[in-house]
């Protein structure tokens, strides 16, 4: 059965961080339809001063931040004590678990292009040990195919398998098709599914999407995409809705107010943290 077009989203400019100028495309708004998804922030732009400030130190609890660079650089640096960057393709993928502090520098560029996704976690996850990964280019398959390819940023396809996350299955790819060309992707019926254009728009299950455009799509077990003028670059994410409680206050998600509260106060009295801590 064929996938078809159920919600659109455009997102709008904001400013977050501590002046990191970006578009929020999903949010409090959209949690429901695109579970287990919570946040897609997308970064674009050639200009430095709309981006160098960076996110100073804040906590986060209950999610996992996946960030792809496909154009720029990242600084990442947390309260386990990684310090770490990618670059031009590369991915950081951290587990907030139950709790953590970290930093993300943007250095300067000449373009700044990707996303970052919150991934919200079970409810048996949410106080799960903090983790950080960094994907490297010599870790994400390209798979070639007549008229695109597909860059394998975690899970599987086909016979090739990337990262792997640690409490939700993620499928993730970045696909880029020439004007015209066709690609389906065949997936589990009842999984959750949607795709974001990037770069350009596209033909999503037989329907023209804008540029900059989460899409989510009806249960089904293929989905066609289709190549606009110019070319397409989509990022496709499947994975499984949690279908549980969201109580989400800034920086931390938990399953109910109670446990909101509980984090925030752990923060003020100096209990949040249940690892050792190690940041300058």
């Amino acid at each position: 059965m064929e996938r078809k077009v159920k919600t659109k989203v455009q997102g709008f400019r904001t400013v977050d961080g501590a002046g990191v100028n970006l578009v929020r495309v999903l949010g409090h708004r959209n949690t429901k339809e695109f579970d287990p998804i919570l946040m897609l922030d997308s970064f674009d732009s050639v200009n430095p001063d709309e981006y160098t400030a960076g996110f100073p130190l804040h906590p986060h609890r209950g999610i996992e931040t996946i960030s792809y660079l496909y154009k720029g650089k990242m600084v990442h640096k947390d309260t386990l004590g990684n310090e770490d960057a990618i670059g031009d393709g590369q991915i950081q993928w951290m587990n907030s678990g139950s709790g953590i502090l970290h930093e993300e520098q943007v250095p300067a560029s000449d373009r700044l292009l990707g996303v970052q996704l919150w991934l919200n976690l079970p409810k048996k996850n949410k106080m799960s040990s903090p983790t950080y990964h960094n994907i490297g280019n010599d870790q994400i398959y390209e798979i070639e195919f007549d008229g695109g390819y597909l860059r394998l940023l975690a899970g599987e396809y086909g016979e090739y398998k990337g990262h792997q996350g640690e409490h939700l299955p993620l499928n993730y790819y970045d696909i880029h098709l020439n004007e015209g060309t066709e690609f389906n992707i065949e997936m589990k019926e009842d999984d959750s599914v949607m795709v974001f254009t990037l770069l350009g728009g596209a033909v999503v299950a037989g329907e023209e999407i804008s540029e900059k455009t989460a899409v989510k799509l009806t249960n089904g077990t293929s989905l066609t995409l289709k190549g606009k003028d110019g070319g397409s670059q989509i990022l496709y994410i499947q994975s499984r809705a949690l279908n549980e409680p969201i109580a989400w206050a800034g920086p931390i998600v938990m399953n109910s107010r109670a446990e909101l509260e509980e984090a925030f106060g752990e923060l003020e009295n100096g209990t949040f943290f249940k690892e050792k801590l190690d940041i300058e």
